[in-house]
């Protein structure tokens, strides 16, 4: 039977994602509405879906589908565009927000101008080094490893944001041939889960230019939970301040490790593109 299902095309800094209040259209199949609408030329054309939905244990409840049907744990970038979503279709007044994702409870400050929201505050939690489920090594950690991936060598560190990133430092991230690169590490054996890869180049000790290969979804324009992850590796071999900028291919993101809580703050805009209806056929 169709269904005729409202959506509208979000990004942060071009990390584009298909939003949908779940609660008024429900989606049973999200898996491969994600494959078909995420298509460029048959389809909306996005990096995923993510549907909003009621939360019993916060104000909403986030999932998110890559282009490839997978379900990802947390995206700091569609997590920015939901408290513009939420707040702007006026299913909250709140500019605090508390959202469920399947990496826990994140929360949301609002900065609103005239009803607008113009930035999004994320508290994303403590970093995590060390995940036995998500890095094949004895004790579950990987830091500062060395890596040779199509005569690339690079210095790589394990960050967990709720989903796993590895983070390689380059030298030079414009010419890097990231699409080999990534694929091949996204299912290499030490990471039975897959992997985000991150590629940074510090610029200064508060500016980092970094490009990004996500799971599920290849090279895209920015990832918020990446750009976290990079920060922490950074200061963690102290080439960088707590409170730094990433620069990506999308735009920038003010990423600060708190040192009194241990919290990362991740800081930027979110954007809607536009609205629209499609039939919903299977």
């Amino acid at each position: 039977m169709s269904q005729l299902i409202h959506f509208t095309k979000m990004h942060g800094l071009g990390n584009d994602y298909i939003y949908v209040n779940n609660s008024q259209y429900p989606i049973a199949n999200p898996e491969r509405a994600a494959i078909e609408w995420s298509r460029p030329h048959t389809g909306i054309g996005a990096d995923g879906l993510v549907l909003i939905d009621e939360s019993l244990a916060a104000d909403f409840r986030m999932r998110i589908f890559n282009a490839d049907g997978s379900e990802a744990m947390m995206c700091g970038n569609a997590s920015r565009c939901i408290g513009k979503f939420v707040y702007e279709n006026r299913l909250t007044d709140k500019t605090e927000i508390s959202l469920e994702t399947l990496s826990g409870i994140k929360n949301l400050s609002l900065e609103t101008v005239d009803g607008v929201v113009k930035n999004v505050t994320v508290d994303m939690g403590t970093p995590l080094l060390q995940n036995k489920e998500q890095v094949n090594t004895a004790d579950g950690m990987l830091h500062e490893q060395h890596f040779d991936i199509n005569g690339v060598s690079a210095i790589g560190t394990f960050v967990c944001m709720g989903n796993p990133h590895l983070v390689l430092f380059v030298e030079d991230v414009e010419t890097l041939p990231i699409e080999q690169i990534g694929k091949e590490l996204e299912r290499h054996p030490l990471f039975p889960q897959r992997i985000n890869v991150e590629f940074a180049e510090i610029r200064s000790s508060d500016t980092i230019r970094m490009r990004v290969w996500e799971r599920g979804s290849c090279i895209t324009q920015a990832c918020g939970t990446g750009a976290c992850a990079t920060a922490v590796a950074a200061i963690l071999s102290e080439q960088t301040n707590r409170k730094v900028n990433i620069c990506m291919d999308g735009g920038t993101l003010q990423i600060e490790w708190n040192a009194t809580d241990g919290k990362i703050y991740m800081s930027g805009p979110a954007v809607t593109v536009f609205e629209g209806d499609i039939i919903l056929n299977f």
